[in-house]
Parts: structure tokens; C-alpha cells; sequence
């Protein structure tokens, strides 16, 4: 075990953890449509969400790793066999290689496991597995009932339901998307052939799931390696490959300060220490990189929590806080929303961390942060910002006084 208690150890888990996710460099995946796809195929999968007060998350992923990313090549990707949607510990976009890791949550789901829907209308799914063999992709509002006499299986609450089903136990795919609107068709008909469906055990279930957090954390804990994955006796599996791959000396134990234990590849931490550039990200609340807490506040000592699902009394920064990463260090957090009719992006609220507000005046912050706003708001198809309210207070004029420079200097 290696006892880690001094800021130089700390410096060096945060930044192999941050290089391990592709945020320390601009082009760690390169660009366009083939960064796209070596990010995902990297990261493991691409939460999907459907909050859009900001572009969504899964475009705000990669466009926080890949120069030049354009929602369009998501939508690319899908079409073209590289990426498919399933469930990882949420909706997501996956690697078309790991497909056969997708099998055992189906067959779990189709054997009686509950995924949302507790009572599946067998014979609507059966209906409407039939009229896509028949008639081909179907969205879910071509079946919506054509008046409000709901009766039958057209009645589109069911019917909805009833394809999410056959989605989640592998009989449909997600064959491209329309706007937000699945289209799905049979598995069959979407999935490569070249692809393995061979079910794997659940020895090469975990061995996989393993490999992939060391590859896109590179800090992992055993809670983090299963992290929300309901499969029966992954975990347990899991633990006991942790202890063959440390028998077999590949794998070392750190201890942090306040006790924690993370697994990292033997010798991670001799390695020369990953640079990271001056620049300021502002990352989507389903970032893979802040998706585990836990793991969040014991290795950056940033405490998150996204909002929107807490009610607005409670609410300490706002419903979609967005978390600032500068550098090494997550240094504060933004909640913001994009006027699109008007083309502005809102900053509601900017919050800059205790830890980090005697460095937040600093000619070189104040320029990464405007250039990182600048950047965020042509993604969001934005011609201007507005800065509502600040904490500290004394950074409100400053940022104020550069994006008027930004924008009409």
C-alpha cells in the first residue's frame, strides 16, 4: 500500500486521472468525426441526456475533448455501425465493440429483471416486433393515437413502453435518431455483422469493465469499477480480480489522506508527470470525469452536485451548475442556460471555489476563462453573454469589462 499525504502526490493523482480522461491537452484524441470516435471508443460510453438548457450532454462530452466537434458527427457515428445506444450505468452511447457487453443486462431484463417497466405487455411487444419486420423502422410517436380515444395497442403510452422494452432486452436497436426521436428497428437489420453477440462470463465482464476504467480513470476504486452496473455477481468477481491483478503485481493500492483506496497500474505514479495546458474547460454534469462523486471530492476536493433534480429552495448554485476545470483543479462552477432565440448564453450564476479564489484574479486565469467562455458559447450557437450574478462579487467587473473587450473590442 502506498500511503499518499503530501501536495506533490496529489498533483500527480489528479493529473494522471485527467489524462487519463483526454482533458489535459486539446488533441489527446485528435479531431472531427475520428476524434469523435476514438473518444468514445476510449471513454467507454457517452451519457445521453435530455436536459438542454446547454447543448446536451453527450454532445457537451465530446466537445470538451475533440477540436472541431460538431453534433452532426455523433449522428454519424450512430448511422454508421461505430457507436450504438444502450445502458451503461445510464442511457448512453457505447463502442460498436463492446456490443457483446451489452448481453448480459438484456438477457437479465428479458428474463424477468426489471429495468422501468414492471409489467411488459408481451403481446403489444409482439405486435409491434411484427409490424417492424414487416413495414421497417418505427419512432415511437408513429404510434400515438390519432384521437383521444385511446384503445388498443396504438394507445402510444403502451406502445412507448412497449418498444423501450424490446430495446432494453435486445430485440430493437436505436437505428439513427430524428431531432431527439429514436428510430428504431431489429437488431438484426442495425447491427453489424461483423460484431460478436458471444455472451461473455462474468469473469470477462468484470476483466472488461476493469480494463476500461483503468484506461479512461486510471485511479479506480472497487465501488467505481461496478459503478451503478446491476449485474449479479459482478461485483463479487470483481473484487477477487483486483486481488489476482495485485498478486500478479500489475496492479498497486494507494491510500489517500483521509483513508480512501484507489487501484492504479503498478508504477502509474513514476511516470513523467502528465502536462496540462492553461486553458479553462467547462464540463457538461454527466462528464464522465465528475460522474462519480465520491471519487470527485476525495481526488480534486470538489464537492458536487447537480440541482435540477433538487428543489429550487434548497438550491445552493443553480439548476445546471456546470463544473470549471482549470488546469489541474476544478476551480468553480457555472450555472448558465442558452437564450437560442436570441443567441446568448446566460451565466445565472458563477461560483469560483474557496480554494482557488486567490489565483482567480491573475491575468492568465482571466484570459483562459474568457477564451474558455468564448469556445462554450459558439457551441452553444451563441453571439453573446451576459454575466447575472458572481461569487466572490469582487470578480464580477473584471470578467464583465473582458467579455465587452471579447465582444465588441
Amino acid at each position: 500500500m502506498i500511503e499518499l499525504t503530501t501536495p506533490k502526490d496529489a498533483v500527480r493523482l489528479r493529473r494522471l486521472a485527467l489524462s487519463s480522461q483526454g482533458l489535459t491537452q486539446s488533441h489527446s484524441f485528435g479531431r472531427g468525426v475520428a476524434g469523435a470516435r476514438k473518444a468514445i471508443a476510449h471513454l467507454g460510453y457517452v451519457q445521453i441526456d435530455t436536459i438542454s438548457v446547454v447543448e446536451r450532454a453527450h454532445l457537451h462530452v465530446l466537445h470538451s475533448r475533440v477540436p472541431t466537434f460538431e453534433p452532426a458527427m455523433l449522428d454519424q457515428l450512430l448511422v454508421g455501425g461505430d457507436v450504438f445506444e444502450y445502458w451503461s450505468h445510464a442511457a448512453a452511447f457505447l463502442p460498436i465493440e463492446d456490443y457483446r457487453f451489452s448481453l448480459p443486462y438484456k438477457q437479465a431484463i428479458k428474463s424477468g429483471q426489471t429495468h422501468w417497466n414492471k409489467n411488459p405487455d408481451r403481446t403489444l411487444m409482439a405486435e409491434l416486433l411484427d409490424r417492424i419486420r414487416k413495414e421497417g423502422p418505427l419512432r415511437s410517436r408513429d404510434v400515438e393515437a390519432t384521437t383521444t380515444n385511446r384503445a388498443g395497442w396504438w394507445d402510444w403510452k403502451p406502445a412507448k413502453k412497449a418498444l423501450e422494452q424490446l430495446f432494453m432486452e435486445g430485440d430493437l436497436m436505436v437505428k439513427d435518431r430524428v431531432g431527439f426521436q429514436k428510430n428504431y428497428d431489429l437488431t438484426e437489420r442495425v447491427l453489424p455483422n461483423n460484431v460478436s453477440t458471444v455472451m461473455p462470463s462474468v469473469e470477462e465482464f468484470a476483466a472488461h469493465m476493469l480494463d476500461q476504467q483503468l484506461r479512461c480513470h486510471g485511479v479506480v476504486s472497487l465501488k467505481g469499477t461496478t459503478y451503478l452496473r446491476r449485474h449479479t455477481g459482478l461485483r463479487q468477481t470483481m473484487k477477487e480480480l483486483l486481488k489476482e491483478r495485485m498478486a500478479q503485481g500489475s496492479l498497486e493500492q494507494v491510500q489517500l489522506s483521509n483513508g480512501e483506496v484507489y487501484f492504479i497500474e503498478t508504477g502509474a505514479l513514476e511516470r513523467r508527470l502528465p502536462i496540462v495546458s492553461k486553458r479553462l474547460l467547462i464540463l457538461s454534469p454527466f462528464d464522465n470525469s465528475v460522474i462519480q462523486r465520491d471519487r470527485l471530492k476525495n481526488l480534486f476536493q470538489y464537492d458536487y452536485q447537480i440541482e435540477c433534480y433538487v428543489p429550487e429552495p434548497k438550491r445552493q448554485y443553480g439548476y445546471f451548475s456546470l463544473p470549471l476545470l482549470y488546469q489541474d483543479r476544478f476551480i468553480g462552477r457555472m450555472d448558465c442556460k442558452a437564450h437560442r432565440k436570441e443567441r446568448r448564453l446566460e451565466i445565472k450564476f458563477l461560483h469560483i471555489e474557496s480554494l482557488f479564489e486567490e489565483n482567480a484574479l491573475t491575468d492568465e486565469f482571466l484570459q483562459a476563462f474568457v477564451s474558455g467562455i468564448k469556445l462554450f458559447n459558439s457551441f452553444q450557437q451563441c453571439d453573446s453573454v451576459t454575466l447575472t450574478s458572481v461569487e466572490p462579487k469582487r470578480f464580477a467587473q473584471p470578467l464583465r469589462n473582458l467579455f465587452v473587450q471579447m465582444y465588441l473590442g
